[in-house]
């Protein structure tokens, strides 16, 4: 397993898969989303009308009523908590979102997708280059890996330093993440600002 990019020990994804589901209940009530910032992420990882999408750590399905506001042609959603996939498979039951509960790093996934989101929860991956190539492997040709935040990176390193701090590596920057994803994928947007920070790449 990597080292974490802080230089902490690698991250124990039994501690973080508990995390999660003690803060399933509340996720909701507590989200803090801007619903511009989540619209040009989606616009940048090419999430559009008849895309068969994979949310990757959905959470609680946050995401999931953005991309049926696209018309998708599928959306699959992946998270390591049980009480988190429950919610989401509880909120969208009716609109045939496939939630799948499982470790993205090592997962097999059942099909290749034309778009891959990981939004707000790349520091909770203890592998940041394993996930990176798993998940370069399930994109169809030309599709788009996105990792992407709703805030600055300052803004997420300071927020995992409560209470999340031993179930987050920290966000490594922009540079560091466009470097990963150059040994797998096309780089097409590199963006880290006082807003948002966003790493796309697209399968050759």
């Amino acid at each position: 397993m990597a080292e974490a990019t802080n230089g902490v020990p690698p991250l124990n994804k039994r501690e973080v898969r508990e995390f999660f589901d003690s803060c399933a209940p509340s996720w909701d009530a507590e989200m803090i989303k801007d619903d511009r910032i989540i619209n040009i992420i989606l616009d940048n990882a090419s999430v559009s009308t008849g895309k068969n999408i994979l949310d990757v750590a959905c959470g609680t399905g946050v995401l999931i009523p953005y991309y049926f506001a696209r018309r998708p042609a599928s959306v699959t959603a992946a998270d390591i908590s049980p009480e988190m996939c429950r919610i989401c498979s509880d909120k969208f039951s009716d609109r045939g979102v496939s939630v799948i509960c499982c470790d993205a790093e090592t997962y097999d996934f059942p099909k290749q997708y034309d778009a891959i989101v990981i939004y707000n929860a790349f520091p909770h991956f203890p592998d940041p280059e394993g996930l990176i190539k798993r998940l370069s492997g399930a994109l169809v040709s030309g599709g788009m890996l996105t990792v992407a935040h709703g805030m600055s990176r300052d803004r997420i390193n300071s927020h995992h330093s409560g209470t999340a701090h031993r179930v987050s590596v920290g966000l490594m920057t922009v540079k560091e993440l466009a470097d990963l994803f150059r040994k797998y994928l096309d780089l097409k947007l590199a963006l880290s600002n006082d807003m948002m920070y966003q790493v796309v790449g697209r399968k050759k």
